[in-house]
């Protein structure tokens, strides 16, 4: 039996559960093994075929985000509306055969904006070429998920699984569990919170699961089996997602508006250029930048080339970017958007 195959049985068996006390051990150990059998199948092609595909995008700029969807939901159009690169687009599905990577120039940032092939349902399991999306999608800062508006929840519901069966979590932060494997000693497992999910027993089963038999566990949150199985991982990818809904210029002013009171979700029409503008601020939000002017002594400050950091970064970040001589500024001052400074020599 193929890993496929096991895959596949695993996912039934787990289906037919029901979830209960007298189950959850069980179910415990079905899904460990699950993520054992996903991580071999997703560990990248040894023959030389795997070679060249044309996946391979040297990030670039300040930040980089991955746009993602079905085929034929406008994402090479929107591509197309934000940078000045052109990806093909047309009507039909399958549009987008390699990773066309653009450039959004936004608030002084050069944001990196990758138009990948249109992710199809089992891209997790290989299909198409799902593995190569997936695996640049990893590297981004923020994740697009385009949508179209006129196929409901559908689209959203695939991909999430899709996302989450090769590691990617989406709009969630890592599991607050500390984990470290020993040498000897045994399993030495305690937490700070009461536990609603995992019991010590069931952590135990997946630990053994794993072949892990000697650990330090400490949960500092109630946190489920699956986020535990994450930390043992330890593969796993935390990064915001907006969901982009467009074509809404073919739904009803309902729909738009119950679309777009959904969390994390923005409503847009490609097609007549609408709410693009907001979308792009929304964008800026999530991907934690801020944008910092420098003055020299005795001039006005420079406007025209902005340091851009992560919002949080301090005076001491500044002083020791790579754009300027590194003079380390011993000031711990939290900078905001557009403020100016002016680095001056001890």
């Amino acid at each position: 039996m193929g890993i496929l195959e096991k895959i596949s049985e695993i996912e039934k068996e787990i289906a037919r559960t029901q979830k209960n006390k007298a189950t959850e051990y069980h179910l415990g150990l079905l899904k460990a093994k699950l993520a054992k059998y996903r991580a071999q199948l997703l560990e990248p092609s040894k023959s030389a075929s795997s070679k060249g595909e044309g996946f391979d995008v040297m990030k670039s700029g300040d930040a980089r985000v991955a746009l993602i969807g079905f085929p034929s939901v406008g994402k090479s159009t929107f591509l197309s509306l934000m940078t000045s690169t052109a990806s093909e687009a047309a009507s039909y599905e399958f549009t987008t055969l390699t990773c066309i990577p653009g450039v959004i120039e936004y608030k002084g940032a050069n944001i990196q904006l990758l138009d990948l092939p249109g992710i199809i349902e089992g891209a997790a399991q290989g299909k198409g070429r799902g593995r190569q999306v997936i695996a640049v999608a990893r590297t981004a800062d923020v994740v697009i998920m385009m949508l179209d508006a006129t196929k409901g929840e559908v689209q959203r519901l695939l991909l999430e699984k899709e996302l989450e069966s090769v590691g990617i979590r989406l709009n969630k932060h890592k599991p607050n569990i500390y984990f470290k494997p020993k040498k000897g000693g045994g399993i030495s497992f305690n937490s700070t919170v009461t536990l609603t999910q995992c019991s010590e027993k069931l952590v135990q089963l997946i630990l053994h699961e794993y072949k892990i038999f000697n650990a330090e566990v400490l949960f500092r949150e109630d946190c489920s089996p699956d986020e535990f199985i994450d930390v043992i991982v330890g593969n796993r990818v935390y990064m915001p997602c907006l969901y982009v809904y467009n074509k809404i210029d073919q739904i009803s002013m309902e729909e738009v508006d119950r679309l777009a009171r959904k969390p994390n979700s923005v409503v847009i029409s490609c097609g007549m250029k609408l709410n693009l503008d907001y979308l792009l601020e929304m964008l800026w939000e999530y991907l934690a930048l801020t944008c910092i002017y420098t003055k020299k002594r005795g001039q006005r400050p420079d406007f025209t080339d902005a340091i851009i950091l992560r919002k949080g970064a301090s005076v001491e970040h500044v002083g020791t970017s790579t754009k300027y001589s590194p003079q380390r500024v011993g000031l711990t001052h939290t900078m905001e958007h557009e403020d100016v400074i002016q680095i001056v020599k001890k």
